[in-house]
C-alpha cells in the first residue's frame, strides 16, 4: 500500500513572517448595539475606535538584531515559575482557561432577536484552532431559555406510525448501541445581518453561531427500529423539545434513517445544559433550529405538520413575497478567521491566512482563496480530518507589501455546488430574507492594517 506523503509547508524566504493583533473581545457598546438594531452601517468607525482604545499600549515582541541580547530578560534569566514549586491540582475538580485566557467568551447578540431575554450568544471563530468547538465556547439559541434537567426524570417517547409506541429512560437510551461522529452546527440565522448590509464588525458576529463537535448519542433509526416504524407510510418524523416554547421541528424520513441521533454527550462529555442535556437531537446538515434539545418525543407521520417555527419562522422571504419553507440544508459556505473584522495586521511580510468551511450536503473539496476581492483566485490547503457535514479547516500562505486588499474565500463541496457571492445569491432570493446567507464573506484590509467588514458585488 503506497504511503501517503508528507506535506511540507515552507515559509518564502524572501518574506519575514508578519504579526497579527488580535481583535478586543466584546468591544460593542450600546451605542453600536442600537446601531445595529437600526440597520446603519456607521457605527464601526466608532467600534474601531473603541478597539484602538482597548488594546492601546499592548506591548508587542521585537525580533532580536544580530547578537543584541540588551531587554530579553525574560528569556536569559530564570522566571519564578522555573524556580519555585507550582500550584496543586484545580480545587474546583472542573478545569477553566488560563487566566490570561479568560477573556475569551461567547457574546450576547447585539440585537438579533426581539425577546427581551438574551437568546444569542456567539462563538469567538477568530481566536479557535482546528475544528473542534470547546463546549464552553459552543454557541447557544433558545427560544425560551435553558433549562438544567434531571436526567433521572426525564424522558423521551416515539409515537406516531410505529407498531409499539415506547418511553424511554436515559438509562435505556445509553444501553442501546451508541455511535461517536464529530458535525457542525450553524442556526439558519448565522450571517443574517449581512442581508441587510449591516456590517457586524468581528468574525464573532458575522459567522458564530457555528460550531463543530464530536457528538455521542444512539441512532435515530435504532430507536424506530425498535419501535417497528411504518416503513411504508411513514414519510416524516417530528421532533418536539422539552422547552417552554416546545420547538418541534419536521425532518424527513430519508434524513432520519441516514445520520440523525439522539446525543446525549458532547466532545466526551455529557451535554451542557445550554446544549440540550440531557438528550438532543443532532441532525447533521440541517440548521440548527432541527437539533431539537431537551428531546421529549419523536412522532412518525406521513407528511409535514407545518407547526408554527416551520410556517412563521425560519422561512425564506422570497423576492415574489412568496415564502420558501423547509429549506433546511445548510449550503455550502466558508469564512476567513483571521486575519478578520477588528483585527490589525502589524507587520507586512508573511502571514498564515485561515478560515473554516462547511457543507450540509457531504464534503468540502475545495476552497479558493482570494487577497483582490475576487479578481484572482489561489487554492488553499486543506486539512485533515476530511468528513461529511462537518467543518474543515483551511490555510493559504500570503505575503503583505502594505497596500490595501480585499480577502475572501470560496468553498466547494463534493457536490459541486460552489459558494456564492453575496449579489447571486441576492438576484435569487432577494434582499428581505434572513435565515441561509451563504455569500462569501469580505474582509477589507487597510494600509494602516486594519481589518474590517465589507460587502463586494
Amino acid at each position: 500500500m503506497d504511503r501517503p506523503r508528507r506535506r511540507v509547508v515552507r515559509m518564502p524566504t524572501d518574506a519575514k513572517p508578519g504579526r497579527v493583533q488580535r481583535a478586543p473581545e466584546g468591544f460593542l457598546t450600546q451605542q453600536q448595539i442600537a446601531a445595529v438594531q437600526s440597520g446603519r452601517r456607521d457605527f464601526l468607525r466608532g467600534a474601531f475606535v473603541a478597539a484602538s482604545a482597548a488594546v492601546a499600549g499592548t506591548a508587542i515582541a521585537q525580533p532580536l538584531r544580530g547578537s543584541d541580547f540588551k531587554g530579553e530578560s525574560e528569556i536569559l534569566e530564570l522566571p519564578e515559575h522555573t524556580k519555585g514549586l507550582g500550584q496543586p491540582v484545580a480545587a474546583r475538580g472542573y478545569g477553566s482557561p488560563s487566566q490570561f485566557e479568560q477573556n475569551l467568551q461567547r457574546r450576547e447578540s447585539p440585537g438579533l432577536t426581539r425577546v427581551s431575554a438574551a437568546s444569542v450568544s456567539f462563538a469567538p471563530l477568530q481566536a479557535l484552532f482546528g475544528i473542534i468547538t470547546p463546549n464552553g465556547l459552543h454557541f447557544e439559541r433558545h427560544h425560551q431559555g435553558w433549562w438544567d434537567i434531571d436526567p433521572s426524570k426525564h424522558r423521551l417517547m416515539v409515537m406516531g406510525m410505529v407498531k409499539q409506541p415506547k418511553v424511554y429512560t436515559m438509562d435505556d437510551l445509553m444501553r442501546l448501541p451508541s455511535v461517536s461522529r464529530m458535525h457542525f452546527i450553524e442556526c439558519g440565522a448565522n450571517t443574517g445581518m449581512e442581508w441587510g448590509n449591516v456590517a457586524v464588525p468581528t468574525v464573532q458576529y458575522t459567522h458564530g453561531m457555528l460550531s463543530c463537535c464530536e457528538y455521542t448519542g444512539v441512532l435515530l433509526s435504532t430507536l424506530l427500529d425498535d419501535c417497528g416504524f411504518d416503513r411504508k407510510n411513514g414519510k416524516f418524523i417530528l421532533a418536539e423539545g422539552a422547552d417552554g416554547s416546545s420547538m418541534t421541528r419536521t425532518i424527513s424520513m430519508d434524513r432520519a434513517l441516514d445520520d440523525v441521533m439522539v446525543a446525549w454527550a458532547m466532545n466526551g462529555e455529557m451535554l451542557r445544559p445550554e446544549n440540550g442535556y440531557p438528550i438532543r437531537l443532532v441532525a447533521p446538515g440541517l440548521q440548527g433550529v432541527s437539533w431539537v434539545k431537551w428531546l421529549r418525543r419523536i412522532e412518525v407521520g406521513d407528511q409535514p405538520w407545518a407547526t408554527k417555527d416551520e410556517t412563521l419562522h425560519y422561512v425564506d422571504l422570497m423576492p415574489d413575497g412568496v415564502h420558501r419553507q423547509y429549506s433546511s440544508i445548510q449550503e455550502c459556505k466558508s469564512v476567513i478567521t483571521t486575519p478578520s473584522g477588528g483585527q490589525t495586521i502589524l507587520d507586512k511580510g508573511f502571514h498564515n491566512v485561515t478560515g473554516l468551511a462547511w457543507s450540509g450536503r457531504g464534503r468540502i473539496k475545495r476552497v479558493d482563496v482570494s487577497f483582490d476581492g475576487g479578481r484572482n483566485w489561489r487554492t488553499a490547503r486543506l486539512e485533515n480530518p476530511e468528513m461529511p457535514k462537518c467543518l474543515r479547516r483551511f490555510n493559504i500562505d500570503w505575503v503583505w507589501n502594505g497596500a490595501p486588499a480585499i480577502l475572501q474565500s470560496r468553498a466547494i463541496d463534493e457536490t459541486g455546488y460552489v459558494q456564492p457571492k453575496i449579489n447571486q445569491l441576492r438576484a435569487v432570493r432577494g434582499s428581505r430574507s434572513i435565515y441561509h446567507n451563504n455569500a462569501i464573506q469580505s474582509w477589507k484590509v487597510a494600509e494602516t492594517g486594519e481589518v474590517s467588514n465589507v460587502q463586494v458585488y
